[in-house]
């Protein structure tokens, strides 16, 4: 079962007035993971698409998407999968491949359907594709790490690139994840902007009880979303994104735009946000 909603871009002085029920309407994607379904949430944010699969013991396909008026979903994008589960297998383009809890599959342009079985939970991420990229996995011994932060200021942290310039390329699609070291609650300090590219989390690996506080908005008119467990985040442009968490947690980062200079960000310092 294939299950699709539409995000429409927000113009920044719109959130400005939006109460606390419109930005999660917005730009919280809650339930995308629901056992024997494929649900999707496709944005007009660079037209990025983020979603779950999760096959609960029969296969699931990707295939045609009305949203694109393509023949199939990937006939004019790429896409990028992590399995936040146990050991499943996504089948495209004649090959099947395994995953791991952890693991990152790159699918590109004109993959043709996909395939998702077994026991894994697969996130999905696909953005439009102008040039077409080999399909790559890549398991954790494969990703770069990059360890940042420190104990002092509570934001020590490891990225893991996954689809990324450092390891394998890509078109514009941008991918990894970040995990809190233990005693550590914030993500992404100092905050942040990139005015050429949207992003979008998920976070998981947290307990039932456990919640994000997420900080989105212009830098001098911020706004909070919490986050429970496998919930994700769209975040425009305009807008910062960062956070901190009740306990541990990891967030999977995706980006599309203009680029794929992970580098490429326009800073806040706190004292510089309201």
């Amino acid at each position: 079962m294939l299950k699709v909603e539409t995000r429409h871009a927000v113009h920044p002085d719109h959130a400005k007035s939006m109460d606390t029920a419109a930005l999660r309407d917005h730009f919280l994607t809650p339930e995308m993971f629901a056992p024997g379904e494929i649900r999707l949430v496709y944005t007009h944010y660079d037209r990025f698409t983020m979603g779950g699969a999760v096959p609960n013991g029969s296969p699931l396909v990707l295939d045609k998407v009305e949203e694109t008026r393509t023949e199939t979903f990937l006939e004019r994008r790429e896409m990028g999968i992590v399995n936040i589960g146990d050991t499943g297998t996504v089948t495209a383009g004649g090959e099947t491949y395994s995953m791991n809890r952890g693991d990152v599959l790159y699918l590109g342009k004109g993959s043709g359907p996909v395939t998702f079985d077994g026991a894994g939970r697969f996130y999905i991420t696909s953005c439009p594709a102008h040039a077409t990229f080999p399909t790559k996995l890549v398991t954790l011994a494969d990703c770069v790490e990059v360890k940042m932060g420190d104990a002092e200021n509570s934001n020590k942290r490891t990225i893991k690139q996954f689809i990324h310039p450092n390891v394998m390329e890509s078109c514009q699609l941008i991918l990894g994840y970040t995990s809190l070291e233990d005693g550590s609650v914030w993500n992404t300090i100092p905050s942040h902007y990139h005015d050429r590219r949207m992003e979008a989390y998920l976070y998981w690996g947290m307990d039932e009880e456990s919640r994000v506080l997420h900080l989105m908005g212009e830098p001098q008119e911020t706004r909070h979303l919490f986050v429970s467990n496998e919930e994700g985040v769209v975040s425009p442009s305009w807008s910062i994104h960062s956070g901190a968490g009740i306990g541990k947690y990891t967030f999977i980062w995706a980006m599309a735009g203009d680029n794929v200079d992970y580098t490429d960000m326009d800073f806040v310092k706190p004292k510089d946000m309201l």
